[in-house]
């Protein structure tokens, strides 16, 4: 089938909020996966160091917890992790079923690297954004995923900012009325 020339034949997700979104998630996963690769890493495993430079020491089952994935899923990365001498594993020693995860010298240097490289490709992404538009951004980002966890009743934890006050700064030359104002429609008047 052949476009038509009134621009009819338009992709199905071409005004699509989530079509949008799942493009962009994927680009952003790409060159993450890209700049990771760079580090010897492949994408997820960065997650696993982020937490425990942020944590410190863990469970196992906390680990898993906090990534929002399956315990195996968590040992299976964790056992590639150690075994690039990223992560150490131990058991506790009043009960051997618990394992605790911490971060190596060598792990905690590379968590340092990702830490540049997510703002690097943080950067990149926000380009010519300004800072309203980049805070206006992560509300709404926040404002679906809560929508969605609701919908399919997943946990809601880590949804937030840690303290979206403090962590959103008024914007110069914003009044805090402005600051404090609903959303308004991304889209564009009579679009």
């Amino acid at each position: 089938m052949t476009a038509k020339p009134n621009g009819k034949n338009r992709h199905p997700g071409a005004k699509s909020v989530g079509w949008a979104l799942v493009q962009a998630s994927r680009l952003h996963r790409a060159r993450i996966g890209d700049r990771l690769g760079e580090l010897g890493l492949f994408a997820g495993q960065e997650q696993v160091l982020q937490a425990l430079a942020a944590e410190g020491e863990m469970t196992m089952g906390a680990l898993a917890e906090m990534l929002r994935v399956r315990p195996p899923t968590a040992s299976k990365t964790v056992s590639r992790l150690a075994a690039s001498g990223l992560v150490e594993r131990r058991a506790q020693p009043e009960d051997a079923r618990i394992v605790r995860v911490r971060l190596t010298a060598s792990g905690l240097e590379t968590a340092r690297a990702i830490e540049v490289l997510w703002d690097e490709v943080e950067a990149e992404m926000v380009e010519g954004f300004d800072q309203k538009d980049r805070r206006r951004l992560r509300k709404l980002l926040r404002k679906v995923a809560r929508n969605l966890a609701a919908a399919t009743g997943a946990d809601e934890r880590g949804l937030e900012g840690q303290d979206e006050e403090a962590e959103e700064p008024e914007i110069a030359g914003e009044t805090p009325a402005e600051a404090a104002a609903p959303d308004e429609p991304l889209v564009a008047q009579g679009a």
